[in-house]
């Protein structure tokens, strides 16, 4: 493994890290689908674990034989670029938390049948835009027993950043993919869907009616104006949490929280 120091802003090798933003990371090496960033150790651990491919990464001087130490000893040859904090925070244009970047190949996403096929719970993000809100959904899908995350073309990419950090690496573990039409497509493979609002017509989430569905899918909508009326129409259910002192809804991530919890398949 080369660890290679750095003393400028434009060394060669680390333009992944200096000059590429989220869009720009997506599309380059199209062919391979693509490139992500993963932020701290933790999450660099589970990516690899998850069999995530490494490529050159960003350590500051002091982890190279301490938080990263074991972490550079598993991606083998790759180069390990290293330098002072304060010029890696000029580098990147932020503060690397716990002193790690990797970047990471983007794998070949499952299609939508084959993530139903093998799944009894899904949400689905329908507009979710909040870096914060896409990992806090993630991190609790996998601890919750969701067994997949659909999302739509209008939702957030769940390989941000800071998404991912905030997953706490959740991204690599509940399987993902990108859905068109969600309400119909999760008909034709079996699934009964949700639809999370409040609106007079709607059941409490812990109506018994809905544990006995065999596939259920929770649909969830955009922070700011929720599900739109198109799609709350063509749900088979349409599901609230129960309020009170006049809070007129919670955040999409605490909601979800709530609903992965309720409507778990129930071992």
């Amino acid at each position: 493994m080369p660890v290679i120091n750095i003393d400028t802003l434009d060394f060669p090798g680390v333009e992944i890290y200096s000059k590429l933003t989220e869009a720009q990371l997506r599309m380059c090496v199209e062919a391979d689908n693509g490139i992500f960033i993963a932020e701290s150790p933790k999450v660099i651990r589970v990516a690899m674990g998850a069999g995530y491919e490494p490529l050159p990464m960003l350590c500051e001087k002091k982890h190279i034989e301490g938080d990263a130490a074991d972490i550079i000893k598993l991606c083998g040859d790759i180069p390990v670029y290293t330098g002072e904090r304060g010029l890696l925070s000029r580098l990147t244009g932020y503060t690397l938390t716990r002193g790690v970047l990797c970047a990471m190949r983007r794998p070949q996403l499952p299609t939508v049948g084959e993530i139903c096929e093998n799944s009894r719970r899904v949400v689905v993000l329908d507009g979710v835009v909040d870096t914060t809100n896409i990992g806090a959904v993630f991190r609790s899908a996998a601890a919750l027993g969701i067994d997949a995350v659909l999302l739509t073309r209008t939702s957030c990419d769940p390989l941000n950043r800071r998404a991912v950090r905030v997953s706490m690496g959740s991204v690599f573990l509940v399987p993902w993919t990108w859905i068109d039409m969600p309400m119909e497509q999760l008909h034709e493979y079996g699934f009964r869907t949700a639809a999370m609002a409040l609106v007079e017509n709607s059941v409490s989430i812990d109506n018994p009616i809905l544990l006995s569905e065999d596939k259920l899918a929770v649909v969830m909508g955009t922070e700011g104006d929720g599900l739109s009326a198109d799609t709350i129409s063509k749900a088979d259910y349409v599901v609230r949490i129960p309020m009170s002192h006049g809070v007129d809804s919670l955040n999409v991530a605490a909601a979800a929280a709530i609903a992965f919890w309720e409507l778990r398949v129930r071992k």
